[in-house]
């Protein structure tokens, strides 16, 4: 089998980022580190499951780090790399144009979009 191959950085940025739930997880630690718990009760919706893999495969790409302190009981805290970083940084224009055009989107596709602030 041969090796996969990026035909752009955009490709290689959506290997990344893919899936519902890793641009999300992505967000939520944009201002700190955030232990398990917290981050399942900021990306709402989210299964222990995948935010388990999502983790994973993040810290796997070096866009996550994971700290385990040496305490009883275990306490562990994730947080974005330099790389993370600057992957939310470009996540910001996508974030702004999807506000803009949520409630378009939402319309097609049936979907209640957020309540407006």
């Amino acid at each position: 089998m041969q090796p996969r191959r990026y035909n752009c950085g955009l490709d290689a940025a959506i290997d990344v980022i893919g899936g519902r739930w890793k641009s999300l997880v992505l967000w939520a630690l944009h201002e700190h580190p955030l232990r398990f718990g917290e981050l399942k009760r900021r990306v709402s919706g989210i299964s222990e499951k995948m935010l388990t893999e999502s983790l994973r495969e993040l810290e796997h790409d070096g866009i996550v780090h994971r700290e385990a302190y040496p305490e009883i009981p275990p306490r562990v805290e994730y947080s974005l790399t330099e790389r993370g970083q600057a992957l939310n940084t470009a996540l910001l224009t996508l974030g702004d144009w999807g506000e803009q055009n949520m409630h378009h989107i939402a319309e097609r596709r049936g979907v209640l979009p957020a309540p407006r602030h």
